[in-house]
């Protein structure tokens, strides 16, 4: 899968595309076909080398997420998740959110309101971004701007690519950032 690394705290031109495996599942987690992923404080911090994620996060940046399930992980105690292939939901993660491919655990995924489009239940996930974020509006819409070109730029004609067939029944999707502020 793609997703966007830091290769280089500091300036957002130290964001790369690159090639990783996608996320295993952990007991009681499913794996999200990320459609769109949220810029926020700690997205920039991060690029920064300003903040660590947490022990056993996933290096890629990115907390915020909407897409479709595409696998789902039973319980450890064997017992089933609410979450089934094809569901639209939105999530809070640890990490891992600016890649095509997002492990999460069940219990922080929400359903995606069926009205809204998944960009616009992304940017419902978590309000409280706007506050976080309104002292560095400027440096997250420089993030958030230079991620959404790092990304179009290594993808043709602005498009992740096709869900497999054996993914969610969604034809395609596009990335979309969500910027507060």
């Amino acid at each position: 899968m793609r997703a966007v690394e830091i290769s280089t705290p500091g300036p957002a031109d130290g964001l790369r595309v690159v090639e990783r495996p996608r996320p295993v599942l952990a007991p009681g987690e499913v794996l999200v076909r990320v459609a769109a992923a949220g810029v926020n404080r700690p997205d920039v911090l991060q690029r920064l080398g300003k903040y660590s994620p947490p022990p056993g996060a996933s290096d890629i940046p990115g907390l915020e997420v909407a897409g479709h399930v595409v696998d789902v992980a039973a319980r450890a105690d064997g017992g089933g998740v609410r979450w089934q292939v094809g569901d639209a939901v939105c999530a809070l993660v640890a990490g891992g959110g600016y890649a095509e491919y997002c492990a999460v655990p069940a219990e922080q995924c929400l359903p995606a309101p069926a009205a809204l489009s998944l960009v616009q239940a992304q940017a419902a996930v978590l309000p409280a971004s706007y506050i976080n974020s309104s002292a560095f509006s400027r440096d997250i819409r420089k993030s958030a701007m230079t991620f959404a070109w790092t990304w179009s730029r290594a993808s043709t004609a602005s498009k992740l690519p096709e869900y497999h067939s054996s993914d969610a029944p969604s034809a395609s999707s596009s990335l979309a950032i969500v910027s507060f502020g």
